[in-house]
């Protein structure tokens, strides 16, 4: 695994999200209850942002468009599309259901690295 080094730890703090750029790829970072996770920062149904998705109080990223919701530990799915009521299932059915891409994060020096 080559570990890349992202940003500053203090531009993270608790709460805040940042989409950072990893060879191409956006990725989003969140520290969320003290622990920083970086997951691929587009929902795989549709592609919508996951930026200014809602956090579950079990730790599930809720897609703000379609929301399917995504763990933030291991990615996998909890929801796919459940709503609207009728219109998800026809937009769920559209794309197979796919885990949220995960990263494994470490801090060193104050600094946020990313595994890949």
């Amino acid at each position: 695994m080559k570990w890349l080094d992202i940003l500053d730890e203090s531009r993270l703090p608790e709460g805040v999200r940042e989409v950072v750029e990893v060879e191409g790829a956006p990725i989003l970072l969140i520290r969320y209850q003290g622990q920083i996770y970086a997951v691929a920062a587009r929902c795989p149904h549709l592609g919508a942002s996951l930026k200014n998705g809602r956090i579950t109080d079990d730790g599930f990223l809720v897609c703000p468009r379609h929301r399917s919701a995504f763990s933030l530990q291991t990615g996998e799915v909890a929801e796919w599309s459940p709503w609207p009521p009728g219109v998800g299932r026809v937009l769920g059915a559209l794309r197979r259901e796919h885990a949220l891409p995960v990263y494994p994060v470490r801090t060193e020096n104050g600094r946020v690295r990313i595994g890949i």
